[in-house]
């Protein structure tokens, strides 16, 4: 296992040709995908929209999970080489039938990239009595991947969209569901945001033997579906929208958006850096743990901990019962 220096110094700050405002097809141009097989979470909206249409774009056979099905097939109806299958990452029981229709096909998997997400929602627990943003972000996503570990190619990778709102809260182990505190959408949030990116650190530490990458990703502030649980007064105070709706400019586009997660599934001279936290398809730098402004970038190391991120391995296997890369 890597020690928490390795880490740190793995997480050092990489910059690469691209940058803010590049965009998910400047990322994929010249990478020839062909042959290739992805799973996209979240891939009929947003962010997870424009990865798909660059992944097929550049060959890549993609698969859409997704807990409206229909909508998913309607959004994705001009692509080819897209199969959407039923999930609902909020339910392991659902996550569970999913991966077991993947082990029946027995296609290898070359990429999984776990975009979906929920923000900021009401005080909800999922079927199996987690907090839903804790619930769906990241035991989801584990389930899936553990679900379908065993097909995962030599080279693949796995990357987890994380958040800059991860400076918002560490994984709070003694009290994850919020059962000794009020809840607050925003912790929660920031909360599952940190074990997003702990998980690519577990199962790069775990998959690197075999040849297979994780690293996790801050895509910027974009306007997407996930702030439909933000009333417009509260965007509006927030400087994400003005008073008549518009943007703020400092945000990214949804092609924008996709390019940094698209860059860690693709750029080589990540292949020794596993485990990292990328933001504007560069590695980010550690910040203090009590820097407060999340527009300034970077990454706070209870985020890339390697300590933690055992710690919430151990805690993931125990929820969803799935161990990946345990032998």
């Amino acid at each position: 296992m890597i020690t928490q220096s390795e880490m740190l110094a793995r997480q050092q700050s990489l910059t690469s040709a691209f940058g803010y405002r590049s965009t998910a097809a400047e990322v994929i141009a010249g990478h020839d995908l062909a042959g290739k097989r992805a799973i996209v979470t979240g891939g009929y909206s947003g962010l997870g929209l424009e990865t798909v249409r660059a992944l097929t774009d550049a060959g890549v056979e993609v698969v859409v999970p997704a807990r409206r099905p229909d909508a998913a097939a309607a959004a994705l109806g001009d692509l080819t080489a897209v199969h959407v299958h039923p999930l609902d990452l909020g339910d392991l029981d659902s996550v569970g039938a999913f991966t077991e229709r993947m082990r029946a096909e027995g296609t290898p998997i070359d990429l999984v990239m776990n975009v979906a997400g929920v923000m900021a929602s009401p005080f909800a627990l999922t079927p199996q009595g987690w907090e839903s943003q804790f619930g769906t972000n990241h035991l989801g996503h584990f389930a899936l991947v553990a679900g379908v570990a065993d097909l995962l190619a030599p080279g693949a990778r796995v990357v987890a969209y994380s958040s800059g709102a991860h400076f918002r809260s560490p994984v709070r182990f003694d009290d994850i569901n919020f059962t000794e505190t009020p809840y607050d959408p925003w912790v929660a949030y920031g909360q599952s945001k940190t074990a997003d990116a702990l998980f690519a650190v577990g199962l790069d530490a775990r998959a690197a033997g075999r040849g297979i990458h994780a690293y996790s990703v801050h895509p910027g502030g974009i306007l997407t579906d996930l702030q439909r649980h933000l009333p417009r007064e509260e965007m509006v105070r927030r400087q994400w929208i003005d008073a008549d709706g518009t943007p703020n400019p400092r945000f990214k586009t949804p092609a924008q958006g996709a390019s940094t997660g698209l860059w860690a599934a693709t750029a080589p001279e990540l292949l020794d850096r596993g485990g990292v936290y990328c933001e504007d398809c560069a590695v980010a730098r550690v910040v203090p743990s009590d820097a407060a402004d999340l527009t300034a970038g970077g990454v706070k190391e209870w985020a890339v901990d390697v300590d933690a991120a055992d710690r919430l391995w151990t805690l993931s296997v125990q929820a969803t019962g799935l161990d990946p890369f345990a032998h």
